[in-house]
C-alpha cells in the first residue's frame, strides 16, 4: 500500500493482526499459567466442534478446559473424548444428548458451545442459558421466528450471554471494508449491491448433507446467508426492516441428472452405480477426517454424509435473489446460487461521494477436497470517487481459514484481544438481525408476498454498533465537470 492510500484510507495492519499474534506471546511467557481455566462443554462433535476444541487443547489450553462433550452419536462421542484426552489438555466426560441437562449438572461448565445442526441450536441454548451458563454458538443462532424468539427472552429471563460465532467479520480485508464506511470515504451508503457464487464443489455439498433439508438447516438462505446479511447489518452499522425474495432448486435436480446423462437419482456415493459417470462423486472414504467422523459411526444415527446430490427429497433453494430495506434507508440487493463456475462475492456499496467495490475469489470446497476451481484466492478493493480516479487499496491478506478471520475471533473468545473499534463481536441481537432475514426470504418463497422483520419477533433492540457517519451531516459539492 502507498503511503497516500495507508494515511488516507488504508486501516492500520497492526489494529487488524495485533489480536493474532497477542495469544502465542502470552502463552510462550507463561502469562496465564497462574490464571484458573475457564470451563467449557461442548454440545455437537461434528467437523465446526474441531476449530473451537482445537483452540481450548492448542494455543488456549492454560486457560480453557474442555470438561464435557455431549452427542446423539456415539461413535463420534468417544473419537471425540480420545482426541482431546490424547493432547493431554483435559479428559472430558462424555454424555449423550438425551443427558445434556445432567451433564450442565455434573460437570458445571460456566460456558456451553454449541456445535449441532441448526434447527437443535435453540433447544440447548435456552437450556444452558436457563441453568446458569453462557453460551457460544455457531452460526445461524437458529433457523425460525419463533426459535429466534425463545432465545431471545431466554437471554433476558436468565441474566446470561450469548456470544454468535460471525468469523467472517474478523478476516482483515472485510475488516478494511469496515473501516472505509466508518470513516466516510463514499459518504452516506445509499444502495448495495451483494453477489455470493458457490461452486460446484463447495456448493453441491450442502445438498449432499443434512443442511438440504430445510427443517434441518433454514436452507441456504439461513444456514449460509446469515453469514452474508449479518456482514452487511455491521458493516452499515443497521438494521433490516423489510425483506422481498425469490428462491427455487433449478440445478441440484433430478431432471438436471437425467440431462447430464444418468439414469439416477441415487441415494449415496458410496453405493452410487453410477458414481464412473457422475462428476459430483463424493468419495467419502477418501478423506481420512471425514471417514473418521462420519463414515465409520453410521451404524449409530444411519446418518449418511454423501447422500446424492439430485434426490427429489432435496426442498432447499439454489438459486436466491433478495432485496432488503433498512432502517437507515439503504437498499440491499442480494444473489446467491449454489453451483457457479468460481466461488467467492462481489459487492459494492454506492454512497453520496462515490463507490467502494470488494471483491473474493475463495478456493471453497468440501471439507477435505482440494482446489479444483476459482484457481487461486484473490482479494481486491477499489475506491471509486463520484467524480475522479478510482484508486486500488491494498488488501491485508489474513492467515488461516475464513480468511484469517477464525484466528482473530478465536483470541477474542479464549484469549485477551484489545478493545475493538469495530465492535466485531456478535451476540444475540446480531444473531437473530442476521438469521431472521433469511427467515423473511424463505416466508416470502412461500407466500410471494414482502415481509417485515417486526412482525417475527418482539423485544429485538439494536446491538452494539460502531460509530457511523452522521447522514445529517453536509454533504460535499462534488467537482465539478464540464456538462454539455
Amino acid at each position: 500500500m502507498s503511503d497516500k492510500n495507508e494515511n488516507l484510507r488504508g486501516i492500520d495492519r497492526r489494529t487488524v493482526l495485533k489480536t493474532v499474534g497477542a495469544a502465542g506471546l502470552l502463552v510462550a511467557t507463561g502469562a496465564y499459567a497462574a490464571a484458573a481455566r475457564k470451563r467449557y462443554a461442548v454440545v455437537g462433535v461434528g467437523s465446526r466442534a474441531r476449530m473451537f476444541t482445537n483452540a481450548m487443547t492448542g494455543p488456549f489450553r492454560e486457560t480453557s478446559e474442555v470438561v464435557a462433550v455431549c452427542d446423539r452419536n456415539a461413535g463420534r462421542l468417544a473419537r471425540a473424548v480420545k482426541t482431546i484426552s490424547d493432547t493431554g489438555a483435559s479428559q472430558p466426560r462424555p454424555y449423550a444428548a438425551a443427558d445434556f441437562d445432567r451433564m450442565l449438572r455434573e460437570t458445571k461448565p460456566q460456558f456451553v458451545i454449541v456445535t449441532t445442526t441448526d434447527a437443535s441450536h435453540d433447544d440447548y441454548i435456552v437450556r444452558a442459558l436457563d441453568a446458569g451458563c453462557d453460551v457460544i454458538t455457531e452460526k445461524p443462532m437458529t433457523t425460525t421466528a419463533e426459535k429466534a424468539q425463545r432465545i431471545l427472552d431466554a437471554v433476558k429471563r436468565s441474566g446470561r450471554q450469548v456470544r454468535v460465532t460471525f468469523n467472517y467479520r474478523y478476516s482483515p480485508p472485510r475488516t478494511q471494508i469496515k473501516e472505509l464506511l466508518m470513516s466516510g470515504e463514499i459518504g452516506d451508503v445509499i444502495s448495495v449491491d451483494f453477489t455470493w457464487l458457490l461452486n460446484t464443489v463447495h456448493g453441491a455439498d450442502y445438498f449432499r448433507r443434512w443442511h438440504a433439508n430445510k427443517a434441518n438447516s433454514g436452507g441456504l438462505m439461513v444456514h449460509k446467508s446469515t453469514h452474508h446479511f449479518d456482514l452487511v447489518n455491521w458493516w452499515l452499522g443497521a438494521q433490516p426492516e423489510t425483506v422481498h425474495a425469490f428462491g427455487s432448486r433449478q440445478f441440484y435436480t433430478p431432471e438436471t441428472a437425467r440431462r447430464m446423462g444418468l439414469s439416477g437419482p441415487h441415494e449415496r456415493c458410496l453405493t452410487c452405480p453410477e458414481k464412473q459417470k457422475c462428476s459430483f462423486y463424493f468419495d467419502l472414504a477418501s478423506d481420512p477426517g471425514l471417514k473418521a467422523l462420519y463414515l465409520e459411526n453410521e451404524k449409530y444415527d444411519g446418518y449418511y454424509r454423501d447422500q446424492c446430490v439430485w434426490r427429489p427429497s432435496i426442498d432447499i433453494e439454489d438459486t436466491m435473489n433478495v432485496m432488503v430495506r433498512y432502517d437507515n434507508g439503504v437498499h440491499l440487493n442480494y444473489a446467491l446460487s449454489a453451483y457457479d463456475a468460481w466461488e467467492g462475492y462481489h459487492i459494492a456499496f454506492n454512497g453520496t461521494k462515490g463507490r467502494i467495490e470488494h471483491r473474493i475469489v475463495e478456493s471453497g470446497g468440501a471439507a477435505g477436497a482440494a482446489k479444483v476451481q476459482s484457481g487461486s484466492e484473490s482479494v481486491s478493493i477499489r475506491v471509486i470517487p463520484m467524480r475522479g480516479q478510482p484508486r486500488d487499496i491494498e488488501p491485508i491478506i489474513g492467515k488461516g481459514s475464513h480468511g484469517g478471520g477464525d484466528d482473530v475471533m478465536l483470541n477474542e473468545i479464549f484469549g485477551t484481544g484489545p478493545v475493538d473499534k469495530y465492535k466485531r463481536a456478535s451476540d444475540e441481537r446480531a444473531g437473530a438481525w442476521s438469521a431472521l432475514v433469511g427467515i423473511a426470504a424463505n416466508k416470502c418463497f412461500e407466500t410471494g408476498q414482502t415481509v417485515r422483520i417486526a412482525d417475527l419477533v418482539t423485544g429485538l433492540t439494536p446491538p452494539d454498533r460502531a460509530p457511523m457517519p452522521d447522514r445529517r451531516a453536509p454533504v460535499a459539492m462534488p467537482v465539478r465537470i464540464r456538462i454539455p
